[in-house]
């Protein structure tokens, strides 16, 4: 019989590959998931999807730039009874009211998307401040309704931004799935993007002013609508109270 003696030596490299394997473990199992900025916790993650058992979804759009599409994108949306969320600048409410009207008149809500489309993670809590209330009084002043939600541009956001937002009421909204529409992706890969991402609570990314985005909505909602799934406001898809968020940003109620 042969006898195994474990010296000082052989303990470390037994522990290091216990230690080695445990790592391999758990990456294997949290692979895939959303990486956040190091050291979050859920309570300061934004809202990227929502746990729920119905078959309903977010369609919105950033609004910075053009107005192009205004009136394909309502009806596309009419002919679909898709209400969307229209997460808008302060700048285009300036330069486009009465696309902003359209929108809001159709039946869709008008979100904020900052005042200016900073970078907010380079601005103070007071430089934050001023570019929420910038934005949503022009929402107020324009449709006459103002909800606290808020998107960051270039899905940018940190610690201090979730926790400045919250302060001024707002939850802050970002999204699932991307559709990459401002990459110029053709219509049917934005189709196949979508499709291969969306699920039950999928808050979905699109833009205004991208070139095949009406040609990929007009096909895509459609399609959606025959797999059963209905398109609401992120207003009416959100918990408000009693929910926690996970580590993938998933709203989930308790």
């Amino acid at each position: 019989m042969r006898i195994f003696v474990l010296t000082k030596k052989s303990v470390i490299v037994y522990a290091v590959a216990i230690f080695l394997l445990l790592g391999i473990f758990v990456v294997g199992n949290n692979f895939g998931q959303a990486i956040f900025t190091e050291g979050a916790a859920p309570d300061t993650l934004p809202i990227y999807s929502v746990e729920t058992p119905e078959k309903k979804i977010a369609i919105t759009f950033d609004a910075a730039w053009g107005n192009e599409d205004t009136d394909a994108l309502l009806k596309i949306l009419g002919d679909n009874n898709a209400r969307a969320s229209i997460f808008v600048v302060g700048g285009w409410i300036d330069r486009f009211p009465d696309s902003v009207k359209a929108f809001h008149n159709a039946g869709h809500e008008i979100l904020n998307h900052s005042d200016t489309h900073a970078h907010m993670s380079n601005l103070s809590a007071a430089e934050t401040e001023s570019e929420l209330s910038g934005c949503e009084q022009k929402i107020l002043d324009t449709t006459g309704v103002s909800k606290k939600l808020f998107r960051a541009p270039y899905g940018e956001y940190d610690d201090n931004l979730v926790k400045t937002a919250g302060k001024a009421g707002y939850k802050v909204i970002q999204w699932d799935v991307d559709s990459l529409d401002w990459k110029d992706l053709s219509p049917d890969e934005i189709i196949n993007r979508v499709k291969t991402k969306v699920r039950n609570g999928s808050i979905i990314l699109f833009h205004n002013g991208a070139g095949n985005t009406p040609a990929a909505l007009e096909k895509l909602l459609p399609q959606l609508a025959e797999e059963g799934y209905s398109f609401v406001p992120v207003s009416e898809l959100i918990y408000e109270n009693n929910y926690k968020i996970n580590t993938a940003g998933r709203q989930i109620p308790n």
